[in-house]
This record gives structure tokens, C-alpha cells and sequence, in this order.
């Protein structure tokens, strides 16, 4: 986030809570790579974000979710109040969770589709009320502050799960079920495994019917699905490595560094070391 700190509380470099504020338009041109887990509320504000190479706008009230690996960029933002929280793995991810309130649950490792939630009123009340008791927790620094400050985290996360389902457009359960355990193999795998028949095989479906149930819920197909995690992650690399091209290659599971750079100029319109000099200027 490219505004000033107003102010910072932090516990042990593993939690923090930044408050910030100001009403100056500025572009930050330069990605960087998120470390940690951060949740983004801008309470009052609008701009332009860039979150893995996808171009996000927002007016107003909103709450995003970014996971440590993606790149973030700013392409103009004019903020009068908004909030980062930002926590490692360890501080909460450690915690076994209900799925949807975990790290890789419905808001967070999410890089086929960056999570708004859009506050209500009441939403918004509620959510400052959290936002207080952390602030009073980081500043009182009384007996067993970790356990406490974890709560009202897990408060933060859970009220944003909550909202987020309210206003979503929720899926049946089974059609949601089949879409996240594709999702999460390709997640795991997607550095050796390229093929859909792959990932229906491990499924127990055929590639046809996985195809079809993509159609069903109005999503990408599978094959694009899985080339763009390949690419998303070959983005990152380029731009956050200091490996050449055909090790990038190797490592997602391409024998031929050629092959590579024609998958990857084919499907971006630039080579991968063109793509690497545009992002850098």
C-alpha cells in the first residue's frame, strides 16, 4: 500500500496492525512481492490496484486479502482511512481451522480469484469494533497478549468470511467441493502436472465431465486454469529471481527451455525476458 503510516502496532514481527490516512493521489509503478499475510481495508478511498498481473478497481468501502507470493502493484490510489493487517504463517496459520477461515480458505491463497468483501453499514461498525479491541490489546500488553491478539484476528477473518458469503453469489456445495479440490491440486502440483487428465485422474472423473462441470459454474476451462497458475507463477519468478530463463523452465516442469518461452510468449505477447524488462522499466 502506497500511503504514509500514521500509526503501527506490532507483536514479535508476527502480527502488526497499521493505521493510515491521507488524501494524496500517488502511482506506484515498481511490483512487490507480498511476505506475509496481509488483509487491506479500505474504509474510505478508491484506486487502482494491480494483484498478479490483474488490474483491480475499487470506490469506496472494501477489504481485500493477499497471500505471502503475490505481486502487488499500485496504479493510483487517493485514501483517506484505511487499515493493513499483517501476520506471518506461524502467528495463525499453525491453527487447525474450519476450511473456510483458514489460510487457505475462502479469503487468503487464493490466486485464481483476489477476494473482495464489500462491508455493509453494520458490517463496518462491527469490524471497527474488532479493530478497537486490537488496538487496545496491542497497547495494554497484559498477560498471554498472543492468545488474545490471535482472537480478535480470528474475529477480523471470520466476520469477512461471513460477509463475503452474504453477498456472494454461493454455489451448491457439491459443484463448489469438486471446484476447490481442482483448484488446490493444481496448487500442489502445478510445477510437474500440466495435463487435465491428470488432475480429473487423481479426481476420480474423466477430463470430459470436469470440463463440463467448468462450463456449469461459468468458469475458465481447466486447461486454462492450469496454464495460468503456470504462468502467473513464471511472472513471479522472472521479476522476483535472479534465475535464468530455462531454470525457471525446469523448475515448472518443462524439459525444453524453448518450449517455455514459446508457451510463455504465446500466451502474455512478449518473451520472458521482455516481459521482465517492461515490468522493470
Amino acid at each position: 500500500m502506497a500511503i504514509q503510516e500514521i500509526k503501527k502496532y506490532d507483536f514479535q514481527d508476527a502480527f502488526s496492525l497499521q493505521l493510515v490516512a491521507f488524501e494524496k493521489a500517488c502511482v506506484v509503478n515498481k511490483p512487490t512481492q507480498i511476505n506475509d499475510y496481509k488483509i487491506f481495508w479500505i474504509k474510505e478511498g478508491k484506486g487502482i490496484y494491480n494483484i498478479d498481473f490483474q488490474q483491480y478497481e475499487f470506490d469506496g468501502n472494501v477489504l481485500f486479502f493477499l497471500s505471502p507470493g503475490q505481486v502487488f502493484t499500485v496504479d493510483s490510489e487517493k485514501i483517506k482511512e484505511a487499515y493493513q493487517l499483517s501476520f506471518t504463517r506461524d502467528f495463525y496459520c499453525i491453527q487447525t481451522h474450519d476450511a473456510e477461515i483458514a489460510c487457505n480458505g475462502l479469503l487468503f491463497n487464493n490466486v485464481y480469484e483476489t477476494p473482495f468483501v464489500t462491508p455493509s453499514e453494520k458490517d463496518t461498525k462491527r469490524l471497527s469494533f474488532i479493530l478497537e479491541n486490537l488496538i487496545e490489546e496491542f497497547e495494554n500488553q497484559e498477560t498471554a497478549q498472543y492468545d488474545m491478539l490471535q482472537s480478535f484476528l480470528k474475529q477480523f477473518i471470520i466476520y469477512s468470511v461471513r460477509v463475503k458469503k452474504e453477498f456472494d453469489v454461493v454455489k451448491e456445495d457439491s459443484e463448489t467441493k469438486l471446484f476447490r479440490d481442482f483448484s488446490l491440486l493444481v496448487e500442489q502440483n502445478f510445477r510437474k502436472l500440466h495435463s487435465v487428465t491428470d488432475y480429473a485422474n487423481r479426481l476420480g472423473v474423466s477430463p470430459k465431465s470436469l470440463t463440463k462441470h467448468f462450463q456449469k459454474i461459468g468458469t475458465q476451462t481447466p486447461s486454462d486454469f492450469i496454464k495460468n497458475r503456470i504462468l502467473t507463477e513464471a511472472k513471479r519468478q522472472l521479476l522476483y529471481s535472479s534465475d535464468a530463463v530455462k531454470h525457471i523452465a525446469f523448475d515448472l516442469g518443462f524439459n525444453d527451455p524453448a518450449y517455455f518461452s514459446r508457451f510463455f510468449t504465446k500466451a502474455t505477447g512478449a518473451s520472458p525476458a521482455q516481459f521482465k524488462k517492461q515490468q522493470k522499466g
